[in-house]
C-alpha cells in the first residue's frame, strides 16, 4: 500500500512524494509507526527495521523525501537556510499524522522513529506539535537549528516515551545537541531515556533496536 502527499506547489518540494507501508492497512490497525529515513536513504530502507518487530495490529508507514533529503544543509544551519524544504517536510509529517488519525488510530497510539536527518526531523516535529504520542525514537539526531535557537515550544507530551540514542563521537550529531534535545523533551513532559554509546560513530546498534522494539510492542500492550 502506498499513498502520496496531496499538496503541490513550488514552495512544497515534498508534495506528491510516496509513503511506503507495511503491516495491516491503517483502517485495520490498532497502532501506527512512522519511520523517517536519513539523508541519502529511502523509505524502503528504513522500513526494513519493521522486520525486527513482532507486534500485532501495528501499521508501518515511511514517507519518502524528494531527492532523498528532507532539507539541504546541516540541521545545525540557520533555519532559513533549510527552507522551504524543512517546512515542507514538517507539514508532510503533519499531513501523515492526520491521515493516521482519520483512519482511527489516535496520536497516543502513533510512534515516530527516525534515524540521522530523519531523527532530527522527527524530533523537531514532535517538539513543535507536542501532545501525547505513542512514542518517539530519535536515533542519532536532535532538534533543529543553530546553537542558541530559542526552544520555546508549546504544549505537553503528557508522558510520551522518548528514546534518544547516539554515539559520544558522532561526526554529524554533537553530543551537546543530544543533551539539549533531552532537556527540550523533559521540559515538554516527555518520559525521556537518553543512551550515549562510546565510540559508536554514526549508526544504529542492537541495544537501540531492542529498546525501540519494546516501545513498539508497548503500543498495543493494553489492547
Amino acid at each position: 500500500m502506498a499513498g502520496r502527499n496531496p499538496h503541490a506547489g513550488h514552495d512544497d518540494p515534498h508534495a506528491g512524494q510516496e509513503v511506503v507501508t507495511a503491516g495491516p492497512d491503517l483502517d485495520d490497525a490498532d497502532a501506527a509507526v512512522v519511520f523517517v529515513h536519513g539523508r541519502g536513504a529511502t523509505a524502503q530502507s528504513i522500513l526494513q527495521m519493521a522486520g525486527e518487530f513482532d507486534a500485532e495490529g501495528v501499521a508501518y508507514l515511511a514517507p519518502q523525501a524528494r531527492g532523498r533529503t528532507w532539507y539541504p544543509n546541516s540541521f545545525m544551519a540557520p533555519i532559513e537556510d533549510n527552507e522551504p524544504s524543512l517546512s515542507s517536510a514538517l507539514n508532510w509529517l503533519g499531513d501523515l499524522r492526520e491521515r493516521i488519525e482519520e483512519a482511527g488510530v489516535p496520536a497516543e497510539k502513533t510512534m515516530f522513529v527516525g534515524f540521522s536527518q530523519g531523527a532530527c526531523l522527527s524530533s523537531e516535529f514532535v517538539a513543535r506539535n507536542a501532545r501525547k504520542y505513542g512514542g518517539l525514537a530519535a536515533l542519532s539526531g536532535g532538534v533543529i537549528g543553530p546553537d542558541g535557537t530559542p526552544r520555546d515550544y508549546d504544549g505537553s507530551l503528557d508522558g510520551t516515551p522518548v528514546f534518544l540514542g547516539c554515539s559520544d563521537s558522532d561526526p554529524h550529531i554533537p553530543l551537546e545537541r543530544v543533551h539539549e534535545t533531552r532537556d527540550v523533551f523533559e521540559d515538554l513532559d516527555g518520559d525521556v531515556e537518553e543512551r550515549i554509546y562510546e565510540g559508536m560513530g554514526h549508526g544504529v546498534n542492537r541495544d537501540e533496536t531492542e529498546y525501540v522494539t519494546e516501545m513498539v510492542e508497548s503500543l498495543t500492550a493494553d489492547d
